[in-house]
């Protein structure tokens, strides 16, 4: 088959293990095709189908040109990750809930699968957030996230104050249950569920929501996306931890500082020539549902 995949990727572990049906149905399509298949080597103990390479996700990212991710959008965050320090393309199988980044039906996934692979596709890049901690200026631990970065402190139902600089000019202070730092992307996750507002994915915007402040004047706010953020802690008593798309956490003392920048990486997310995102929006929220 001409395409310009000539090798691929099977990411994903999926949370119910039935769903390995979807990676063995992709597995013989694409071999079927020619194609070089490489398989995460965290599934291997997972698979019963014979599978002739595992390789890690970091051997993925190097060697293929797609990857397709099985799962819910926890197994896409985590590859994303991951995936972003690479040139290769990625999409989504959903084997999860509402699958905002998995958008392709498992029930038709050679179907809806078919055109991509012959290269026919949308590109959807998709920027990540860094959060960098440091202490009296030394640099001490970094990461990143798709969705969010929340700052919360790490004892439940305690509040935290913190001063929040954007672009290194003191913008506000505030006593909350934490803070939610999200993407685009993210800002169907956690920030709205905490009342922040939808951003289309392809705006250069950054997200400032806080978690159930103190006050009723607080709001989300909406900044551009080069201006970095700046968070201080110094009437804060607790320590801290940052989650990173509530699958990294990092420890964060009072005294230390957090900046979160977007990042220099991005991942290629792809979609099939069809797909519409304000259609698949009000899919996953039920805004096609009339409530009379």
């Amino acid at each position: 088959m001409n395409t310009p995949f000539k090798c691929v990727g099977l990411i994903g572990l999926p949370r119910k293990l039935e769903a390995i049906e979807t990676h063995q149905v992709l597995y013989d399509w694409l071999v079927s095709l020619g194609i070089h298949v490489l398989v995460e080597d965290r599934l291997a103990d997972h698979i019963q189908f014979p599978v002739s390479h595992y390789a890690s996700l970091e051997a993925i990212g190097e060697q293929a040109d797609l990857a397709i991710v099985v799962g819910g959008d926890g197994n896409m965050l985590r590859s994303a990750r991951y995936l972003s320090h690479y040139k290769i393309k990625v999409i989504g199988v959903n084997r999860g809930n509402l699958g905002f980044l998995t958008d392709i039906s498992h029930e038709q996934v050679i179907e809806q699968l078919s055109p991509v692979i012959a290269g026919e596709y949308e590109d959807d890049p998709r920027f990540l957030l860094e959060v960098s901690i440091y202490d009296n200026s030394n640099l001490i631990n970094s990461s990143f996230a798709v969705n969010e970065i929340v700052v919360t402190p790490n004892t439940v139902a305690h509040m935290i104050d913190y001063d929040v600089y954007i672009n290194e000019r003191n913008a506000f202070s505030q006593r909350a249950d934490g803070l939610i730092i999200a993407t685009p992307t993210g800002s169907t996750a956690y920030s709205l569920s905490a009342g922040g507002p939808i951003l289309a994915p392809h705006l250069d915007a950054l997200i400032i929501t806080p978690m159930f402040p103190h006050s009723l004047a607080v709001r989300p706010l909406v900044i551009k996306g080069n201006n970095p953020i700046h968070l201080k802690f110094p009437t804060t008593a607790l320590d801290l931890n940052i989650a990173c798309d509530s699958q990294i956490i990092l420890p964060v003392k009072p005294t230390q500082d957090v900046i979160i920048r977007r990042s220099l990486y991005e991942f290629n997310l792809i979609h099939t020539k069809d797909y519409d995102y304000f259609n698949n929006l009000s899919t996953k929220l039920g805004w096609s549902q009339k409530m009379f």
